[in-house]
């Protein structure tokens, strides 16, 4: 089999990696992008066309994150003609969502917002009911996950970039002051470092990855869920249509369920409403477990949820689907560097809003002399001390 040599090599062309592979050719650095299907392919977790943009967190990192985040996804819109982001606003509420506290979050970090009484909202948005105050922040939006791989991905290969598909990793090998990476059909690639953005195949190929031993033991569990979600129709009240304005995203924690839900866009037919429960999907070992189905008592209890406070909603799914979530126990991220290896799992559901931005902190790693002296990856996402 040939050879390929490069100076970077990017595991998996999702959100995160095809970022990655952007950012460092953007740099002048040499990048191989290696991808065992399609960039954003179904059985991954960069696919479809509906994702959450939102600025309210109860931690301000992540609220400056998307601060951050926000004018790289203008430079990919910017540099490709393409619409990535559809503004729609997010509704917040829920007694286990505290929006009292989001909306304090947002004022100290200068984000538009307004904190409404249930009533307030209610006249508002009809189509909903709420029983807690709501935070109403109008600059949230909807990303469509898979046309921003794409564009990454273009963006990558643009500026010399070479992308490989159906290149499924099986062994990475110390060799010399680089790695020798081989392929399940044999190819191998040579890189003097390596970018490994794999989702949830990550808990799969940790162990061979020649990582060090300390940095294995310092890595947080991976949790892989398969999620289900579904589509609601819109109702009588509803505008519809691509071109009808959107309705609101929204996140709902009660003790009860934590809910969230979208406009489905493309998806949905734009037709309908994306409504999921947060972590109520099975646990799998990683993603190469998945089978696909909906679970029927998981698909009851968001038709519940749905009948009971989205009116606006025709509460009979009309479509379903699933996705994988890879999430840390505190839901933090994952991104660092031992040796020449660079980790990224921007994880635990909520990851997809920050692409660009974890794009160019991996790369701030990767090309580093030292990984330790990287001051733009927050300490949080840290695994342990690494040297270079």
């Amino acid at each position: 089999m040939p050879r390929h040599t490069s100076q970077y090599a990017v595991i998996g062309a999702g959100l995160a990696g095809s970022a990655a592979a952007w950012q460092l050719a953007s740099r002048g650095h040499e990048v191989v992008l290696l991808e065992q299907a399609t960039p954003a392919h179904r059985g991954g977790s960069s696919h479809g066309s509906a994702r959450i943009l939102r600025y309210a967190y109860p931690e301000p990192l992540y609220t400056r994150l998307v601060v951050q985040a926000k004018p790289l996804w203008d430079d990919v819109e910017r540099a490709t003609g393409r619409t990535i982001i559809t503004p729609t606003g997010a509704l917040d509420s829920g007694a286990r969502h505290e929006p009292e506290r989001l909306a304090r979050i947002l004022g100290e970090l200068g984000v538009d917002h307004e904190l409404l009484s249930s009533e307030q909202a209610s006249e508002r948005w009809p189509d909903f009911r709420f029983d807690t105050p709501v935070l109403w922040h109008p600059g949230a939006g909807v990303i469509h996950a898979q046309a921003a791989v794409r564009a990454m991905v273009d963006l990558a290969a643009a500026r010399g970039a070479q992308v490989r598909t159906g290149w499924q990793l099986a062994t990475a090998e110390r060799e010399g002051s680089g790695y020798r990476l081989v392929s399940t059909g044999g190819e191998v690639v040579a890189a003097e470092r390596v970018v490994v953005c794999a989702g949830g195949w990550l808990p799969d190929l940790l162990g061979g990855l020649a990582l060090p031993r300390a940095f294995l033991s310092g890595m947080p569990s991976l949790v892989v869920r398969q999620e289900q979600a579904y589509h609601f129709p819109y109702g009588d009240r509803a505008a519809s249509g691509p071109a009808a304005v959107p309705w609101p995203s929204f996140i709902h924690k009660d003790e009860q369920i934590q809910v969230y839900g979208l406009p489905g866009g493309e998806d949905a037919d734009f037709r309908g409403q994306k409504v999921a429960e947060f972590n109520g999907g099975k646990l799998l070992p990683s993603a190469a477990h998945q089978d696909q189905l909906v679970a029927p008592a998981n698909r009851e209890r968001v038709t519940s949820f749905v009948r009971g406070n989205v009116p606006g909603l025709e509460p009979d799914p009309y479509a379903e689907t699933t996705c994988l979530f890879t999430s840390t126990p505190d839901e933090h991220f994952v991104l660092d560097r031992a040796d020449g290896i660079t980790v990224v799992s921007p994880c635990s559901g909520h990851g997809a809003k920050f692409a660009p931005l974890i794009g160019a902190l991996a790369a701030d790693l990767a090309s580093a002399a030292d990984p330790a002296d990287v001051p733009t990856v927050p300490p949080k996402f840290r695994v342990t001390t690494t040297s270079g």
